[in-house]
């Protein structure tokens, strides 16, 4: 198994250091750089009573309704490493290792990931995805192999949710768990534990758990979920990609007025590693900008679809009447053509890239080498993104009952308009 920490980051801002009382939420999907993510929409949806749910290994018990969601998402798998749903609710996961870690991570079971869209499919708050998550982990439990490659990779996982009014950070030690309460400020997670003494709340036999693991002994004071479970000592030994992200959600929210290009400056920072490059790579990139519960205006998300969101175009997407992301975003699908019921067994390599992903790795190739046209492509991608934003920013602060009809397809037509660039 691969034991060292290598994938993404996820941050979030609360009132009052945010603009215009918003919640934001911001995540990178560092995934390995053959991997490609794909941007997708599926609608709400109701199912039989008694029916089943295929996830990437397993298959569970599907609920009555399901509501609907926007995923990045590697597209072999069914799970997603981040995303949103229509009432608002996002999240993003973490890899994390503890002292617990063995082979037996590799059984499968569900995925972290499959955890998180079953969280945004099922949940109408961040809280009550904690719920959700939480509930299955004890049913189910987490497993299963993280690559669709031969490579035997696999980890347990920390979460971010966050909704109109408040954040949960989520860390999980095989079926038991840690969460604490966000209600104002900033918070991140990387890869390690981050929860200390604050659980707000916990599995049951956490402690008792631990205790006979030989892990925590009462003599050692308040128990320190970061310290008595992380394999390299909790947060006395903080990443620099976990370190330098705090740093900068702090500076960048001291006036008062974080907002969505604070994020993804932060989320393209490549100096600190949050924005990776090489063979683990920022795959994927998500921004959200959750709409207060008492505002007019909906809710925004952004995302790049694309590797490198230094190099990538943040691309908007709303809920509502005929929402939808489009082809570009979409990748091929292959044996039995119902998404939730294919199952990652192949036995050789199949090509998943989606026509925007074609695209922008052309394009990407050329700018390793410094080519002129594509620095001259990338200068007009940045200007569209600024562009985009202020009109978003237009749209969103004068909208009314018949505003989502001129802009359901925004992200689908924005990810075409990309595309031509690369062409």
């Amino acid at each position: 198994m691969m034991t060292c920490p290598k994938s993404c980051d996820t941050f979030v801002a609360l009132p009052p250091v945010t603009a215009n009382g918003c919640v934001v939420f911001g995540k990178n999907s560092d995934r390995p750089l053959t991997e490609v993510q794909e941007v997708v929409y599926y609608p709400a949806k109701d199912h039989d009573s008694g029916s089943k749910l295929q996830c990437t290994y397993i298959e569970i018990e599907e609920v009555n309704h399901t509501y609907s969601v926007i995923l990045s998402k590697p597209a072999w798998m069914w799970g997603a490493e981040m995303g949103a749903n229509e009432h608002g609710v996002c999240i993003g996961n973490e890899a994390v290792w503890n002292k617990l870690n063995s082979s037996d991570d590799l059984t499968e079971k569900l995925l972290g990931m499959d955890l998180l869209r079953l969280g945004l499919e099922r949940s109408k708050t961040a809280r009550e995805s904690v719920d959700v998550i939480t509930s299955l982990l004890k049913q189910y439990g987490q497993g299963g192999n993280c690559e669709e490659a031969l490579t035997q990779w696999s980890y347990h996982n920390s979460f971010i949710m966050a909704d109109q009014k408040e954040a949960w950070v989520l860390e999980t030690v095989g079926n038991h768990w840690a969460a604490e309460h966000i209600t104002e400020g900033v918070r991140n997670i990387s890869n390690e534990y981050s929860i200390t003494t604050k659980m707000d709340l916990t599995s049951d036999g956490l402690i008792e758990m631990a205790t006979e693991k030989d892990l925590y002994s009462s003599s050692q004071g308040e128990f320190n979920f970061a310290q008595v479970f992380s394999g390299s000592g909790g947060t006395s030994n903080q990443s620099t990609r976990y370190r330098h992200g705090l740093r900068m959600l702090k500076d960048l929210s001291k006036s008062g007025e974080f907002g969505v290009k604070d994020m993804m400056s932060i989320l393209r920072d490549e100096d600190s590693g949050i924005c990776m490059t090489g063979g683990f790579t920022s795959m994927g990139s998500q921004v959200s900008v959750i709409s207060p519960a008492a505002s007019s205006f909906p809710s925004c998300h952004w995302f790049t679809a694309t590797p490198n969101p230094s190099r990538s175009f943040y691309k908007p997407f709303l809920f509502g009447p005929g929402a939808k992301t489009g082809d570009a975003t979409k990748s091929p699908e292959y044996g039995d053509q119902d998404p939730a019921k294919v199952i990652p067994r192949f036995k050789s390599t199949v090509d998943r890239r989606h026509p925007l992903f074609k695209g922008h790795e052309k394009f990407s190739s050329l700018l390793d080498k410094d080519d002129p046209k594509s620095l001259m492509i990338l200068e007009n991608i940045k200007e569209l993104e600024n562009n985009c934003i202020a009109d978003m920013e237009e749209v969103l602060s004068n909208f009314g009952e018949n505003s989502f009809y001129k802009i359901s397809e925004i992200f689908s037509h924005m990810s075409n308009l990309e595309l031509n660039f690369y062409k």
